[in-house]
C-alpha cells in the first residue's frame, strides 16, 4: 500500500513552525537592543538590491504579495529611512522605491543570516534531496498557472 502524504498539513504547519521560530528570532534580536528588518522587510531590501528604482507594482510581483500589502511594508520601511518612494520620471502615477543608504546598511548582516538559516533548513539533506524539495515547492506555487497539456 503507498504511503498517503499528508501535504497540506505538513506545509501549512511546517510554514507555521517556520514563521513562529523566525519570529523568535526577530523577538530575540529586538530585545538585545538590534533593529532587524523583518523577513518581509528583509525581501524588500534584497529585491531593491537586486534591482533599485522598482515599481511598487513589480515590487509586489516580486515579492508574490498583494500591491496594499506591499503599500503599507514600503511606508512603514519609509518612515524608518530603509526606503525612499519617489513618483516615476516618466509617469507622475507611478511610484518607484529607492533603497536608501540606512537601507543598504542592513544587507551584509541580512545575507549572512539567510545564509545561517538556509544552512539550518538544510540540514541533513542531499543536493538531490534539497532539489526535490525546491522543485516541488515550486511547483505548489504554480497551481494556479494555467496548464499546457
Amino acid at each position: 500500500m503507498a504511503t498517503r502524504h499528508r501535504f497540506i498539513f505538513l506545509l501549512n504547519s511546517a510554514q507555521r513552525h517556520l514563521q513562529q521560530w523566525m519570529a523568535q528570532k526577530q523577538a530575540d534580536a529586538a530585545a538585545r537592543g538590534d533593529a532587524i528588518p523583518t523577513p518581509a522587510q528583509a525581501g524588500v531590501l534584497f529585491a531593491l538590491a537586486q534591482s533599485d528604482g522598482q515599481a511598487m507594482g513589480q515590487l509586489a510581483q516580486v515579492l508574490d504579495l498583494a500591491p496594499s500589502a506591499v503599500s503599507g511594508l514600503v511606508q512603514r520601511m519609509e518612515s524608518l529611512d530603509w526606503v525612499a518612494r519617489h513618483a516615476d520620471a516618466h509617469d507622475g502615477r507611478t511610484l518607484r522605491v529607492w533603497l536608501s543608504p540606512a537601507g543598504r546598511s542592513h544587507l551584509p548582516v541580512l545575507k549572512q543570516t539567510t545564509q545561517r538559516i538556509n544552512a539550518q533548513l538544510s540540514a541533513g539533506f542531499t543536493e538531490a534531496e534539497l532539489a526535490t524539495v525546491a522543485r516541488w515547492l515550486e511547483h505548489v506555487q504554480r497551481l494556479d498557472a494555467p496548464r499546457h497539456d
